[in-house]
């Protein structure tokens, strides 16, 4: 009774081994070489400069790859989300700049403004003067403004960050933290010197220029329009929604082989317009790719932010909000460095916005890492023509 049952289910599993056969090249085919996938290989070499996890994504009109190595979180071996979010840190600084450009173009504010027009008495003391200095020069970070990141106890020990991780700060706050310190060159617009403080001051004006605050400003002008479904202004939520790997800071103490302690809760508010959005690499390559082809700025807008000047500190040039780097195979592109303790990211994108990468990792590394994550961007921006 049962045989041609079974021998029905003997010739399914025949004619399935024949289909894999033949798809294979049959068993005892010479095996076909495998060719290396050059974003992996890179995930792989920053793995190996000793972060605990890394995710990259690179995409082009036609393509979109993504790779990882590495755990979500240490100690396990549970692999990094797929579209994980992370504190993309200063990569903040692109959209901020993007929404204050916007407000000029509309004729609502201007890159020659002072920052007393907009904040008066506010940059005063120590021999700081808002009076002097541009929103231009708050853009380019070279407004002389001290930066008050290195008095922020969360973010410099340990210690500081056990016992402040859920402290609020306000913009007002911030800036008065900075202001206790002299300006970091003679006369704004002398030199280039990095400053958190800069875009905080960025975030406040948008705040006197639109009624509204930089978080929605950020949201109704950016985030919304573009669907980035994965990135969020958190304002003093210390948590990260959604599916997202731990991250690891050493302080500057560790080594290579000590990762650090977990530092994934963080009331991020310090980092208003110049580090606290949290977003995906999959959003960042779509941010990327609409601002420099043109979808987010008017031409005027997007070549004042690309029109850069040298940045000793970085070892770039610097426009408003975007870095210029060079790429090995000629010519240069635009992206930001971001860090916020632990997570650690790089986006690169073409001038004309066709090919963007975008890199994090979720520990400090090893002395390498940032070469290597440097590399990866490179390297897949210089071979888009090839996908």
């Amino acid at each position: 009774m049962h045989a041609p049952g079974r021998r029905r289910r003997h010739l399914l599993v025949l004619t399935s081994l024949a289909v894999v056969l033949a798809v294979s090249g049959g068993a005892t085919a010479a095996a076909k070489p495998q060719r290396a996938d050059p974003l992996q290989q890179g995930v792989d070499a920053i793995r190996d400069t000793g972060a605990v996890g890394v995710f990259a994504e690179a995409s082009s009109p036609d393509a979109r790859e993504v790779a990882r190595a590495g755990a979500a979180t240490r100690g396990t071996d549970r692999p990094m989300p797929w579209n994980g979010r992370y504190r993309i840190g200063s990569a903040t600084k692109t959209f901020t700049a993007t929404v204050v450009l916007q407000l000029v173009g509309e004729g609502r504010m201007s890159l020659d403004d002072t920052v007393e027009r907009w904040l008066p008495g506010v940059v005063r003391g120590n021999g700081n003067d808002g009076g002097r200095i541009t929103v231009r020069q708050l853009l380019r970070h070279t407004s002389g403004v001290p930066d008050a990141l290195p008095r922020i106890a969360a973010l410099n020990s340990a210690a500081g960050y056990r016992a402040e991780r859920f402290r609020t700060y306000t913009p007002g706050e911030l800036v008065e933290t900075a202001l206790r310190d002299s300006p970091t060159m003679p006369s704004p617009g002398d030199e280039w010197s990095y400053s958190n403080t800069n875009y905080v001051l960025a975030a406040m004006i948008v705040r006197e220029v639109t009624g509204r605050s930089w978080a929605d400003e950020v949201e109704d002008r950016i985030i919304r329009p573009l669907g980035l479904k994965g990135t969020s202004v958190p304002g003093a939520f210390p948590f990260i929604p959604g599916p997202h790997a731990r991250s690891y800071a050493s302080f500057g103490t560790g080594t290579r082989t000590d990762t650090g302690i977990d530092v994934t809760t963080l009331n991020p508010s310090m980092g208003i317009g110049s580090g606290s959005i949290i977003s995906t690499a999959h959003d960042l390559n779509r941010f990327y790719t609409a601002l420099l082809g043109g979808r987010l700025l008017e031409p005027a807008q997007l070549d004042e932010m690309t029109t850069t000047v040298p940045a000793p500190q970085l070892g770039v040039n610097y426009g408003l909000g975007l870095g210029e780097l060079p790429l090995s195979c000629g010519g240069s592109y635009f992206g930001h460095l971001g860090e916020l303790l632990g997570y650690h990211t790089l986006a690169g994108v073409t001038r004309d916005g066709t090919r963007t990468a975008v890199v994090y990792v979720t520990s400090d590394g090893g002395p390498d890492t940032q070469k290597a994550m440097n590399t990866l961007v490179d390297r897949e921006l210089c071979r888009g023509e090839e996908r």
